[in-house]
């Protein structure tokens, strides 16, 4: 079992800066890749970003070149750096990780972005 804690979500204006942990607990030796996803309301869920094992890294187009996905190995924690936000990227982000054929999700941090 793994378990993720995600944090750091909020309240940011426009062009702000906030910056989204996930921890990892429970058996996080194998764990191959995290991600993170987002839903807003009346929409359906999307991904937004990806690292792998060996450090690759993938984003939604909305996304590139504002956020930036991190993990420290050493703390099981991966990081969503988010800068120049804007209104439509407000949603409830979700930490995923996996380990071999198993999927674990997180509860969710909302951030929301209004002046």
């Amino acid at each position: 079992q793994v378990q993720l804690v995600e944090s750091g979500g909020g309240l940011v204006q426009p062009g702000g800066s906030l910056r989204l942990s996930c921890a990892a607990s429970g058996n996080t030796t194998s764990i191959t890749a995290m991600s993170w996803s987002r839903r807003a309301p009346g929409e359906l869920r999307e991904s937004v970003a990806w690292i792998s094992s060996g450090g690759t890294t993938n984003y939604l187009d909305a996304v590139k070149g504002r956020f930036t996905i991190s993990r420290d190995i050493a703390k099981n924690t991966v990081y969503l750096q988010m800068n120049n936000v804007r209104p439509e990227d407000t949603a409830v982000y979700y930490c995923r990780a996996e380990r071999g054929y198993e999927v674990y999700w997180g509860q969710g941090t909302q951030v929301t972005v209004s002046s």
